[in-house]
């Protein structure tokens, strides 16, 4: 399958706002980062809660992300864009942490968003998303 400048673009655009949650957990930005989500958008935390509507999001997010970067330099990369339509898209990321030298923090685990987007006055939104943390092989 090849891929349109269209689609090319799409995804450059999706990318981009992958790039701007992944700054704005590294610099502890709550207002960028919900300003990401859908007025209506449900996400499930990492730990398993349901948030729904960007208040809630917005209230979860003031009470857990101020801090919680101190010494950890997280990591978002797009793994897979499946276009459901064309202004609604399936995006898997790979989460991961690191030092602030870089060395990657095993300790801290890897993470495998799935977020829905879709693309509202020209703008890709968070829409449906689960954080779920990667399971150990062995386990």
């Amino acid at each position: 399958m090849s891929i349109t400048t269209d689609t090319a673009s799409e995804i450059a655009a999706i990318e981009q706002v992958v790039a701007t949650i992944e700054h704005a957990q590294r610099h502890e930005l709550v207002d960028d980062f919900v300003a990401l989500f859908r007025e209506d958008a449900i996400w499930t935390t990492g730990g398993g809660r349901l948030l729904i509507g960007r208040d809630a999001v917005a209230a979860f997010t003031r009470q857990v992300l101020p801090g919680a970067m101190t010494g950890l330099v997280p990591s978002y990369e797009v793994v897979h864009v499946l276009f459901i339509r064309p202004d609604v898209a399936a995006v898997k990321v790979r989460q991961r942490y690191f030092s602030p030298d870089g060395v990657l923090l095993t300790d801290q685990g890897e993470g495998t968003p799935m977020y829905v987007m879709s693309k509202e006055d020209e703008r890709w939104l968070l829409v449906a998303n689960q954080n779920t943390v990667v399971a150990d092989a062995h386990g």
